[in-house]
């Protein structure tokens, strides 16, 4: 069988909403490696003998005319249009095409329309079992993920195959995983519609493992919240301290002292944390009451006395915003020293809970996918005038990306943050970069849902 010419394997991410001009809005200092495509690529049976090319449009062009047999697509909502225009390509080149990712998880009836097959939730079982079935001439219109599965399941995990990306295209091609999901039920939240409340855990010897093969010393986890499984989040806290890495990732605003020793320990020294509101009637409305029980002035103090960064994510839009609450964001944001601070419009992702509230209330103004970016207002606002949310929100972004608002966030407690101070001075760059210009970057304004 190693002899005999094997399938050949395409693996497509299409642009998202950032990247709609060569380039993108992005610059490298804030574009680092996928995980979904290399680790589609690891997933590949052996005894296939495929041969599989990676291809991210965030930095390359897709080439139109592929010689292959089969291309797998992977879509989040704001590329789904993008995605589609691939997929309907490739078909009537006779290509066979497969989809898959959150978008096709949350919306598998549209998606197969574009489709050979359909992929729903994590790949791990399904992806292989695909293969086979169409090297054997019997693929299947759509494969689920097993409500049961788990990690411990697999007879084994394999290793991403970082080895097929285009890695001088990225800032770092070190990106990690060790758990999957999320336990809370925010009302925006793509995760717990697609995935359910519960973390999927990978054995910590894996995940060290996983960095020791790579020799990574910095590195990023693309976990959505490290820190779901406690038990779990401080078992590899201890098994992370004596390699001697620094590490950036994403968690809930949930950390007390302990934890924050642990990651400091760790060599964590950056978190993406959801704010989202500074209001109590605005977390309420997102059902994200969790964020009730923080300080998060003291939060934020703790963190950076512990040498740790934040990524601060905030959203715009919701039925308890009004007016002022881009000042009161804005003043909490540079009163406790956000280090990379970032803003967003609501965004009703198909199927989530806030998306069926705002239907039922015919309050949503399109269905046009590409718009689903989290930076376009997609549907009726409750207080707030549309025109006034877009302006109030580009509006906040270029305050803080000012450049005396960057010096002032990042010089708080700089010292504690020295090590990092030129990766948070690049990034801030790069996001200064984007804001700036956000409308001649986007496509439309927010307003063009209500022309």
């Amino acid at each position: 069988m190693s002899g005999a010419p094997g399938i050949r394997i395409a693996l497509l991410s299409p642009k998202g909403p950032l990247y709609r001009h060569d380039g993108g809005i992005f610059r490298k200092s804030l574009r680092v490696a996928p995980l979904t495509l290399t680790t589609l690529a690891a997933l590949v049976p052996e005894d296939l003998n495929a041969t599989v090319t990676l291809h991210d449009e965030g930095i390359e062009t897709i080439p139109p005319d592929l010689d292959v047999d089969l291309v797998g697509i992977t879509v989040i909502t704001g590329t789904a249009p993008r995605s589609y225009h691939w997929a309907d390509h490739y078909r009537k080149r006779g290509v066979r095409v497969v989809l898959g990712g959150p978008h096709v998880t949350l919306m598998p009836e549209e998606a197969a329309g574009h489709a050979d097959a359909v992929v729903t939730g994590y790949a791990e079982e399904t992806w292989p079992q695909l293969l086979r079935d169409h090297v054997a001439g019997r693929l299947r219109p759509r494969y689920d993920m097993d409500p049961a599965f788990s990690f411990d399941r697999l007879p084994e995990i394999p290793f991403a195959r970082r080895d097929l990306l285009r890695g001088t295209r990225y800032k770092t091609t070190n990106t990690f995983e060790a758990t999957r999901g999320c336990v809370h039920d925010c009302s925006f939240c793509v995760v717990p519609t697609a995935w359910g409340r519960r973390p999927y855990l990978k054995p910590v010897g894996h995940v060290i493992d996983d960095i020791r093969r790579t020799g990574a010393r910095h590195l990023v986890f693309y976990d959505l919240n490290l820190i779901a499984n406690r038990a779990y989040a401080l078992e590899l806290f201890e098994a992370l301290a004596p390699l001697r890495v620094k590490w950036f990732g994403l968690a809930t605003a949930l950390l007390n002292d302990r934890m924050i020793d642990a990651l400091a320990r760790s060599g964590c020294k950056g978190l993406l944390i959801g704010f989202e509101s500074t209001s109590r009637p605005a977390l309420e409305a997102m059902n994200k009451t969790f964020n009730h029980t923080v300080d998060y002035d003291d939060l934020v103090d703790r963190l950076h006395r512990a040498g740790i960064a934040i990524n601060g994510t905030f959203v715009f839009g919701g039925d308890a915003d009004t007016e002022d609450s881009f000042a009161e964001t804005e003043d909490f944001v540079m009163r406790a020293g956000i280090d990379l601070p970032r803003f967003s419009i609501l965004t009703p992702f198909p199927s989530t809970p806030l998306f069926r509230q705002l239907d039922a209330e015919g309050r949503i103004a399109t269905r046009d996918w590409s718009l689903y970016d989290g930076q376009h207002l997609v549907f009726r606002p409750r207080r707030i005038d549309p025109d006034a949310l877009v302006r109030g929100h580009h509006g906040v972004w270029r305050r803080v990306y000012g450049r005396r608002s960057i010096v002032s966030r990042l010089f708080r407690r700089w010292d504690r943050r020295a090590s990092i101070l030129p990766v948070l001075l690049a990034a801030n760059v790069g996001y200064r970069h984007y804001a700036h210009n956000l409308e001649r970057m986007y496509t439309c304004d927010g307003g063009a849902a209500f022309a």
